[in-house]
């Protein structure tokens, strides 16, 4: 009986959304909760789950296979796919994540970009940011949690780790493999990469 009950709630939203002239693609798999409240020309891909809290703007698109909950999404924000928008996060108009990237407690701002495999968490970033593939905010030491701030016209090279707290200032640039424990001062470039070794004529050890 619970199960049905479930189903007619969403059947009922999945119309009312359709109604609204939102663009459901296979709405049969998308889940919506009650609050949910969406702007126009919105588009909705398969498989999208939209947790309690979350409001949608105009002009959004939500690609296949992604999570959100307790979150904004402000007007021309693309989202996935398989990304995770969790609770607290603000995206900002034109903004932009990508495939595999997780966002919590973190504003994103104008047409900045989180393109893929990224965790991006209690963070503050700024307008024009792009933040390389694999990048990660460090923002627990296993005690306290830890505010990581990104000013804006950033950016950071993949496979980034930014331990906080830190601030990374205005046109700042992050190297490509680097560890940033200390704040990053304006139009400068940061990194911390170790020398490349190279041993020539190498013979590997036979087993």
């Amino acid at each position: 009986m619970k199960q049905l009950n479930i189903n007619k709630l969403q059947n009922s939203l999945r119309v009312k959304f359709l109604k609204s002239k939102v663009n459901m693609i296979a709405p049969e798999t998308i889940y919506f909760s009650k609050d949910t409240k969406i702007g126009k020309n919105v588009t909705i891909e398969p498989y999208v789950v939209i947790g309690s809290k979350v409001k949608i703007g105009n002009n959004v698109t939500i690609k296949s296979f992604s999570h959100l909950e307790n979150c904004k999404i402000e007007n021309k924000v693309e989202v996935g796919p398989y990304a995770r928008i969790r609770p607290g996060t603000t995206l900002k108009e034109g903004s932009k994540i990508g495939n595999f990237v997780e966002i919590k407690k973190s504003t994103l701002g104008k047409k900045s970009k989180v393109n893929h495999l990224t965790y991006i968490g209690d963070a503050s970033i700024g307008k024009s940011v792009n933040v390389g593939a694999g990048t990660i905010t460090c923002n627990y030491d296993g005690v306290k949690k830890y505010k990581t701030k990104i000013k804006d016209n950033v950016f950071i090279g993949s496979n980034s780790s930014l331990v906080a707290p830190i601030t990374l200032a205005d046109n700042s640039i992050i190297g490509a493999g680097s560890v940033i424990t200390r704040n990053v001062s304006k139009k400068s470039l940061a990194l911390t990469r170790s020398q490349q070794l190279e041993v020539k004529n190498y013979k590997r050890k036979s087993k």
